[in-house]
């Protein structure tokens, strides 16, 4: 039942609170994914107790001066006040994801929950009830968008339209930008490869995030021509490489890309006139697609891996795929999400769920890279783990292609 009185209560209670901005406070919306399919498939009585039993494990998670409030069958707001950053609201949000591995309901019937949650910061993001709240949702609907369980609420983007003529003549023209980051050996320091970022900058000079400009070009049948863009335009630049022992080179790849035909063929085309062996590229795909088309993307990228292309499953940690996905996709490198490793050292759960990863990877023949080290204590601490490789801010920011191409290439 909504709620909107009462969490607009509490919410305010704490701007009062922070009048002088000086403290922050964060506000969550959360949905918790699968109380419907509860209701449907066991009945509306088993459903409002998978309900309680989901507020119950929010309420317990959190500290005695949280708040939360239902807004919805299947959605909550919290109120976290004393936030003395971003860091310790994502702390709190980490929690929360750990609490509900466990059965929501506790007759005969169990059912895991998911959450996906959303988060806005005071003052950063609203200095009142109804924007901090409509702002935590639009995080929410963004996270549900990429297909992660958060996301912070992102002003930069969040009232850009993108617009289907200016993103079709940007591919078509060659406006968008490539962007190279180096992935590190986290032991030795050495670079062992790069991935290839899509940057793009419209024609009213505002950056579009990839999270919002490819899942548009998903939605409107442009996702064809952004992948051969894509494809050659990392190819060109990579070419300049191909001279450099053992350093491959990441290629993101939408996965609605292998559910259309021609995507193998293209990309051993592109290598064919660019000079470039199958073994130097990395094939990345989010963890989502195994969930979304596990035997469209499995039977494209066997094809790959045959033909010598690296598999990385990218973003690993913040979907909802499951081992017996794993043991049926042909990965040969498992990328774990920067959302896990920035919290690492000071969750310890966290810390022990990524040494678990790790070590399943090594168990599946599969290589392990973290994604976004920040620090080299981070770094530090994943080499202790037996991480093999590492990418963030603090082995290398991304930068143009042609300028890393020619730094690199530099008698």
């Amino acid at each position: 039942m909504l709620n909107r009185e009462r969490i607009f209560a509490e919410i305010q209670a704490c701007v009062e609170l922070s009048a002088n901005d000086t403290e922050r406070f964060a506000v969550l919306a959360v949905r918790v994914l699968g109380l419907r399919e509860i209701n449907l498939r066991f009945g509306y009585e088993r459903g409002t107790q998978a309900e309680e039993d989901a507020l119950m494990l929010i309420r317990h998670t959190l500290r005695p001066v949280d708040s939360v409030c239902r807004s919805g069958d299947d959605s909550f707001v919290i109120v976290l006040p004393g936030m003395c950053n971003r860091n310790h609201a994502l702390l709190a949000a980490s929690r929360l994801t750990h609490v509900f591995d466990q059965p929501l309901n506790r007759g005969s019937s169990p059912w895991l929950g998911r959450v996906v949650m959303g988060i806005a910061i005071y003052p950063e993001h609203g200095l009142n009830a109804d924007l901090l709240c409509r702002h935590a949702e639009r995080a929410l609907d963004l996270a549900q968008q990429r297909g992660e369980h958060l996301a912070v609420y992102e002003p930069h983007i969040a009232e850009v339209e993108i617009l289907h003529e200016e993103l079709r003549d940007a591919i078509e023209a060659n406006r968008l930008q490539t962007c190279f980051q180096p992935i590190r050996n986290l032991r030795t320091g050495s670079m062992v490869g790069i991935e290839s970022l899509a940057r793009w900058t419209n024609p009213r000079q505002i950056e579009i995030s990839p999270s919002e400009f490819v899942p548009f070009a998903e939605q409107s049948n442009l996702i064809d021509a952004l992948t051969r863009w894509s494809i050659n335009a990392t190819l060109r630049h990579a070419a300049a490489l191909r001279e450099t022992h053992g350093l491959t080179i990441a290629i993101n790849f939408s996965p609605r890309a292998f559910n259309r035909p021609g995507v193998v063929e293209q990309l051993m085309d592109a290598l064919a006139i660019w000079g470039m062996p199958p073994t130097a590229i990395v094939a990345e795909i989010t963890e989502t697609a195994l969930v979304e088309d596990l035997e469209s993307s499995v039977k494209s990228l066997s094809r790959l891996r045959d033909l010598g292309v690296r598999i990385a499953i990218d973003d690993f940690g913040t979907g909802y795929a499951s081992i017996s996905y794993l043991r049926q996709f042909p990965a040969t490198e498992l990328k774990i999400d920067q959302s896990l490793i920035g919290i690492m050292r000071n969750d310890p759960r966290t810390a022990r769920l990524i040494l678990a990863i790790i070590d399943m990877a090594h168990h599946l023949g599969m290589a392990a890279v973290a994604e976004g080290i920040e620090d080299q204590p981070t770094q530090d601490l994943l080499a202790d783990m037996g991480c093999d490789a590492g990418q963030g801010y603090h082995l290398g920011r991304p930068e143009p292609a042609a300028d890393f191409v020619a730094r690199f290439t530099a008698p």
